[in-house]
């Protein structure tokens, strides 16, 4: 059964749309557009551009359709955010970024009303400022008329399959994000939702994956110069969209999402509600084949991004292959941050912040933009070491290998460091990872493919794996106990 979809896929700054063609066993993509994703601050609020995103949408299909017919259109989107509806159907306002600092101080202040074990035996989510949850709180606290205004809210995903088909719903992967999903149940947790006097009225109804939302609106075809297409709900959170697209048939792996976020797990098919597993803030979030991502949210490639765009904005214009060279100069294990630190959530000065962690936990202060880079870089890779560490204590299981998948695979150095700080063999691919499970969810919703391990093996016989193996593994474990009391302190 040959296919041709339409996969649009929003990161945290920049989006794309990839024609994927499925004849033969094999999937090959083709990007027909992308953007960037830019946030924009207003009166001390940080927004994204949701109209601009919904016009790069429609840009999309106009331009997919150019190359001929599609079969269906499914979009995934970071986790957490979302917009609000009113009853007129239409959106109150932008929706806001999860990294505006509105949400300072509520995990603390919601603890109060659902101590922190209940809340995380109920709903297995990793505890983070940013959770939808404490967003919802935050309006409720500050913005209360914005909420009185509202009569639905949709997640990201759900907010442009409404754009495009008129329909409003939820799709699973998506609202495991908010952390207001019930485990057992995989249904809103309303007693939860109402201890924290949140209006449970908003939500709407949650579905599986690869639940057909909807035609495109007519007027949606006529501007778009398309026929009537099925929009599909694929795993709209793009972290699990990029599991489902692991190249391992059998399930049996751990694997790092490599992009602005980097999320570390593996595929487990119950979850794991634990004291360990709490203290350590590993997150249960819903998948495919209601199978759970088990995983731990690191700060990632975010560090190197909003690096880069201060030394720009100041005159120093470096490509990303600049700053590798130059973190390469640099003197290894100098000094160490912690890349969840909370300063480096923010947009703004990461160098100067980076040198501030340095200087106050009692460290060597990184001089130039070279040492600041290598502290970076290897402070990412020692992450992921502590990280599978904690994963492997609370799964009991020995991970042979780590899967980098998705953008991040294309930075050589990351890779080899993170080979190196693990000890564990890196295999690198594909770097459209994304894409590639946004795809294979439509696939199987259509019938095309029978199931996730299936879209698995045609994944991995569709793509080329890159491997880096170990090296220096004495020198990175003593540097390894050194970042351990770093970030402890």
């Amino acid at each position: 059964m040959n296919k041709r979809i339409l996969a649009i896929d929003f990161g945290a700054s920049s989006g794309r749309a990839v024609i994927g063609e499925f004849s033969d066993g094999k999937i090959t993509l083709n990007e027909v557009h992308r953007f960037s994703n830019d946030p924009v601050k207003v009166n001390g609020t940080v927004y994204w551009d949701v109209l601009r995103l919904f016009y790069e949408i429609k840009q999309s299909i106009i331009k997919a359709a150019q190359t001929g017919p599609i079969d269906s259109i499914g979009i995934d989107t970071w986790g957490v955010d979302f917009g609000l509806i009113d009853k007129a159907g239409n959106l109150v306002e932008n929706p806001v970024h999860y990294r505006d600092e509105r949400t300072k101080g509520l995990i603390e202040e919601c603890a109060k009303e659902i101590p922190d074990k209940e809340f995380y035996s109920r709903t297995g989510i990793q505890f983070m400022e940013l959770n939808t949850v404490y967003q919802l709180y935050a309006l409720k606290k500050y913005r209360p008329y914005i909420l009185e205004r509202a009569d639905k809210l949709l997640f990201m995903p759900d907010l442009f399959g409404y754009l495009l088909t008129g329909r409003m719903t939820t799709e699973y992967s998506i609202a495991t994000t908010s952390q207001m999903v019930d485990l057992k149940t995989r249904n809103w947790a309303f007693d939860l939702i109402d201890r924290l006097g949140l209006p449970s009225s908003l939500l709407c109804g949650i579905t599986a994956p690869g639940t057909v939302l909807g035609k495109l609106r007519d007027d949606i075809c006529e501007e778009c110069g398309i026929e009537p297409v099925e929009v599909i709900s694929v795993c709209g959170h793009d972290t699990q969209s990029a599991i489902t697209a692991v190249p391992c048939p059998d399930g049996d792996f751990a694997f790092l999402s490599s992009g602005t976020w980097s999320l570390f797990g593996t595929e487990i098919d119950r979850p794991i509600v634990t004291d360990k597993s709490l203290a350590d803030n590993i997150t249960n979030e819903g998948g495919c084949e209601n199978k759970i991502g088990f995983l731990k949210n690191i700060i990632g490639l975010w560090l190197i991004q909003e690096s880069r765009r201060h030394w720009n904005r100041h005159g120093n214009d470096y490509s990303y292959a600049d700053l590798e060279k130059l973190a390469l100069e640099a003197k290894p294990f100098r000094c160490f941050i912690d890349p969840d630190s909370p300063e480096f959530v923010p947009h703004g000065n990461i160098p100067s912040r980076v040198k501030e962690f340095c200087k106050r936990t009692g460290q060597y202060v990184p001089a130039d933009t070279g040492e600041v880079m290598r502290c970076i870089y290897e402070s990412l890779a020692l992450k992921y070491k502590l990280t599978l560490e904690k994963l492997s204590d609370s799964t009991g299981r020995d991970f042979p290998a780590i899967h980098v998948i998705g953008g991040g695979t294309k930075d050589t150095l990351l890779c080899r460091m993170t080979a190196c700080a693990t000890g564990k063999k890196v295999l690198a691919g594909p770097v459209e990872a994304t894409t590639l499970g946004n795809i294979a969810v439509q696939l199987i919703s259509c019938g095309a493919v029978d199931s996730v391990s299936s879209a698995r093996k045609i994944i991995a016989a569709s793509e080329k794996i890159s491997v880096y193996e170990p090296e220096n593994i004495d020198q990175w474990n003593e540097a390894y106990e050194r970042f351990k009391n770093t970030v402890n302190n």
